[in-house]
């Protein structure tokens, strides 16, 4: 396998503040691998073999309930570190990783990262942000679902996708990956016949436009009022 180039990872923000020489070290380590479409990167309760950085594609994460229902918790994209089950103090993976669109990883073996974090500062610290980062918005989620209204839940939710991976396009800005209704369902504990409603009106509304895993947000601002509870006085 050819040598990996360091400008692959230079900049993204696991590895700001590395030397070029560490990030040569880090990248030695690692395997480059394709991921097609709705594959699983890693699953849930499998023992944490690997840590990974996705280098291109987008990821949705997904935890089984007990009870046997899929909530996707986050959906990752490029630049990001995935499978740090490590930086949490566990052995095994909290969730499964299934890849949205085709994606590149690149994968490190789960037992070099203690030996990561201690030989590079600058990568534990920036791990441990993105580890604190990730509790914020779970937290946030809880809230979330304990004080607001579907529809809110649901405005935040294509909102906050909009925010990480929107598109600009002549509709509006589109999610730049697919995405079903049952998927947004899935992402604001809600049903699919709900998102579908809301969807429909919003739609009807020239809020948004959707079609077969694929939605457009055309007015923004109008969503946020929604979002922020203001939709009833709009």
């Amino acid at each position: 396998m050819s040598r990996l180039d360091r400008s692959l990872i230079a900049g993204l923000p696991p590895f700001q503040g590395l030397a070029p020489d560490d990030m040569d070290r880090i990248l030695g380590l690692a395997r480059s691998l394709r991921v097609p479409k709705d594959q699983p990167i890693f699953e849930q309760e499998v023992q944490a073999h690997s840590f990974f950085l996705l280098l291109d594609g987008h990821v949705r994460v997904v935890k089984s309930t007990p009870g046997g229902q899929d909530v996707i918790v986050r959906y990752i994209s490029a630049g990001e570190l995935i499978g740090i089950a490590h930086a949490l103090g566990l052995t095994a993976y909290p969730a499964t990783a299934i890849a949205a669109v085709d994606c590149v990883v690149l994968a490190w073996a789960g037992s070099l990262w203690a030996e990561f974090a201690a030989k590079y500062p600058a990568f534990g610290s920036n791990t441990f942000r993105t580890v604190g980062n990730r509790l914020q918005d779970a937290h946030a989620r809880v809230v979330e679902m304990a004080t607001e209204q579907v529809e809110q839940r649901v405005a935040n939710a294509l909102l906050k996708l909009v925010r990480q991976t929107g598109k600009r396009t002549d509709e509006g800005l589109l999610i730049d990956f697919p995405i079903s209704r049952q998927d947004i369902a899935e992402m604001t504990g809600t049903t699919l016949h709900t998102v579908s409603r809301l969807l429909v009106a919003w739609e009807e509304k020239g809020l948004v436009k959707s079609g077969r895993q694929k939605v457009t947000v055309v007015q923004p601002h109008r969503l946020l009022v929604v979002a922020e509870g203001r939709g009833k006085r709009d």
